[in-house]
């Protein structure tokens, strides 16, 4: 048989093969996919669906559920083909649309409000649904495609499509973004009509805004890119989809949490970052954190749910050989990864995640493999190679900080002077220990450094905890001020009276003088006053009201034949003024106490129960005690204890007829937090004392007025303040931060 008859023969055994090849492809292509679905507003608020399929579709089957509201309908053998699965409505009682297909079927879901009546028939290769029908519209379904066409004005855009807008003619102006007051994105749309129906939906970490029948002019189509702004928000996308006017904002991340309001024409997102304690107090309130997803299904395949899931998130699924068996589950808006930890949970399984891939298996299978994992590790640390480094401890204390590591668990034993030897041990001992079993370290006290023996592995691990911990210790300044200020002040007013009789007096004189002089006056015969004469003819007191030590006196006197009458004023007025400040000032590192004094030690003699006696110190000093910690947002926390005594008034011993000299306490002790370089009052003490006294005659001391020459008036004031200020501050010092 030559070629050409070979080829005769093999021409039709190669058609066969071709056509079992091609026959999976055409038999796929044959499948009845969903190709498109159209929403139309009829009168009355009431919604028309429109699916169209590639060839003729099969007669739906579904059911309505009325808490939540909901109508589901299938379609067997159908693949849905559409671009997305979820769609915004806002038309009636329709709030939104999904679309999902499986393996035999393509389920529509139709979300509502409330349950209204709904009507749904096949033409040609579509299927027409209108929900909220009435009665009188029931029998009339065909006619529904007429009446959803009279509603829309058709027009012609450049491209030559046709698109439909809304009988409302409702369209968007302008788009802008601007950045807030508090850091937040503000996507700002101005609107032609505030009549229009806007849905808001959060999906896959962005913010769609749907503007339903809005109108978009070709020059706003556009992609904004805001990074710029450093606002939570990347970027903004205006798009039409030739009903709706869709604009899809791009977070950066996705701890953040947005506000949309309209005011008149003007409709406005607000994109603000979240804190970190609001992150903190989100995650504890709900730990699942994934979109949310809505499943229904009766008696599926595990493996196929997975899928779903897999297909939604976007994630690498493998499943384990031994995941199988059939659920049936019902899931409406629930986060996907809380609905893959219910259905793991339901069928025993468990998972692992390493990036975008996640393994999925039964939990003792899981288990099982992990726990060979270490042992396999353990295996390999036992026979890895040991090594001896020297690890250089700077700035803290070498044998403190291994004994930290080590859990307080030291040895004795070799090192010499200076040295501590440390084993790694086994058992509980060794767990508490960064070191393995077969580690072990000197601490060499005087070049503190630590000689360690370990695995590359361990030496690894440690040398990480001594760059972390290993670091010089921010030292702070703390300077107080103990402000005292007295203020004294004292006013007396006295007066004195004299009288006597004299018949030798010849004249009648008045004598004015300064001083009590003045009552010594005599006259007659033009002799000169007689300062010798007896001070009991010439000074007896009628009523002496007058002050001690005054500062000055005045006196009057009236001098006649027959008697003498004599008047001195006397008055006395001290002001005193006084101001101590004290400033102890000390330096200290981070949560280490400090303490500085300044003072004496007075000494006394004291008594003992032999009846001798002993010199006995008092001390009398200023002094600062501090211990700051500082804060991570360099603040400084402060245990203050202050105190400013002064030796006081001296008082007289009984027993050992000693002075004993009292201690005037200042003290202060508290717990503050002050911001750095900062000053603030910590305390203050404000005494004030007014004493008024009076001394008279009686009747002739309560006279109006002419009381006060019979009476001695003081008026002491005494005003004493104490105040204590601090002021720490953080020394920055290149030596602090460099490694």
């Amino acid at each position: 048989m030559n070629n050409k008859q070979l080829a005769k023969v093999l021409a039709p055994l190669k058609a066969l093969l071709l056509g079992l090849a091609l026959f999976p492809i055409a038999l796929h292509a044959q499948t009845n996919q969903l190709n498109d679905i159209q929403f139309s507003e009829l009168p009355g608020s009431r919604l028309q669906l429109r699916l169209s399929f590639s060839d003729t579709p099969p007669e739906p089957t579904g059911y309505t559920i009325e808490e939540p509201a909901r109508i589901v309908m299938d379609f067997a053998g159908v693949e849905s083909a559409l671009p997305q699965k979820k769609y915004s409505l806002g038309v009636g009682a329709a709030r939104s649309a999904v679309v999902v297909s499986s393996d035999d079927r393509t389920r529509l879901i139709v979300n509502l409000d409330e349950l209204p009546v709904y009507t749904s028939e096949r033409q040609g290769n579509q299927v027409v649904m209108e929900i909220g029908a009435d009665s009188a519209t029931t029998a009339s379904v065909a006619s529904a495609p007429s009446r959803a066409a009279s509603q829309r004005s058709s027009a012609i855009d450049l491209g030559g499509q046709e698109r439909f807008r809304a009988a409302s003619n409702v369209a968007i102006n302008n788009v802008d973004f601007r950045r807030g007051e508090s850091g937040e994105g503000k996507v700002i749309v101005s609107l032609s009509n505030p009549a229009v129906n806007i849905d808001v939906e959060r999906t896959r970490g962005k913010i769609y805004l749907t503007f339903l029948g809005a109108d978009l002019p070709d020059s706003l189509r556009q992609r904004l890119d805001v990074t710029d702004f450093a606002t939570p928000v990347n970027a903004i996308t205006v798009d039409y989809d030739g009903r709706n006017t869709v604009i899809t904002v791009d977070p950066t991340d996705s701890d953040y949490d947005y506000l949309a309001y309209q005011a008149d024409n003007e409709y406005v997102l607000s994109v603000k970052p979240l804190t970190v304690a609001q992150q903190r107090e989100k995650a504890q309130e709900f730990q699942f954190t994934g979109e949310k997803l809505s499943l229904n299904f009766q008696d599926i395949e595990v493996r196929s749910v997975l899928q779903l899931i897999a297909d939604f998130t976007d994630l690498n699924l493998v499943a384990s050989d031994t995941v199988t068996g059939r659920i049936t589950l019902r899931l409406d808006g629930v986060p996907w990864d809380q609905a893959l930890e219910l259905i793991l949970r339901a069928k025993g399984l468990d998972k692992r995640q390493e990036g975008n891939v996640v393994m999925v298996a039964p939990a003792a299978e899981i288990a099982e493999r992990e726990r060979q994992e270490l042992e396999t590790r353990r295996q390999l640390q036992e026979l890895a190679p040991l090594r001896t480094e020297y690890i250089q401890v700077r700035y803290a204390d070498a044998k403190e900080l291994f004994s930290l590591f080590r859990g307080e668990r030291r040895g004795g034993q070799g090192g010499g002077a200076g040295q501590g030897n440390f084993a790694g041990g086994s058992d509980d001992e060794g767990e508490r220990s960064i070191l393995s079993a077969r580690g072990s370290a000197i601490v060499d006290e005087r070049t503190n450094t630590i000689i360690l023996t370990d695995t590359e592995e361990k030496i690894a691990q440690f040398r990480q905890l001594i760059e972390a911990i290993d670091v010089p210790i921010r030292q702070v300044m703390i300077e107080a001020r103990i402000v005292n200020a007295n203020t004294d002040f004292m006013r007396e007013f006295g007066v004195r009276w004299d009288y006597t009789e004299d018949h030798d007096v010849s004249d009648d004189t008045i004598g004015i003088g300064s001083g009590r002089q003045a009552s010594g006056f005599r006259t007659g015969d033009g002799a000169v006053p007689d300062v010798n004469a007896p001070q009991a003819a010439f000074n007896p007191v009628i009523s002496d009201l007058s002050i001690t030590n005054p500062a000055g006196s005045v006196a009057y006197a009236i001098l006649k034949e027959d008697f003498f009458l004599g008047l001195e004023l006397s008055a006395l007025e001290d002001v005193g003024k006084a101001e101590i400040v004290s400033q102890p000032k000390v330096v200290t590192g981070d949560k280490q106490q400090a303490s500085i004094q300044s003072g004496v030690e007075i000494p006394y003699l004291e008594a003992t129960s032999s009846g001798a006696a002993s010199v006995t110190f008092r001390e009398a000093v200023l002094e600062l005690n501090v211990t700051p910690q500082i804060t991570p947002d360099n603040n400084i926390i402060m245990d203050l204890v202050i105190d400013q005594n002064s030796v006081g008034e001296l008082f007289q011993d009984l027993v050992s007829g000693s002075a004993i000299p009292a201690i005037n306490i200042n003290s202060l002790q508290t717990k503050v937090l002050v911001r750095n370089g900062e000053t603030i009052v910590l305390g203050g003490i404000f005494e004030s004392q007014t004493i008024e006294s009076e001394t008279k005659i009686p009747l002739l001391g309560d006279i109006p007025y002419l009381g006060n020459l019979f009476k001695t008036t003081r008026r002491n004031e005494d005003k004493r303040e104490l105040l204590m200020f601090i002021t720490p501050r953080i020394m920055e010092d290149d030596l602090f931060f460099s490694k």
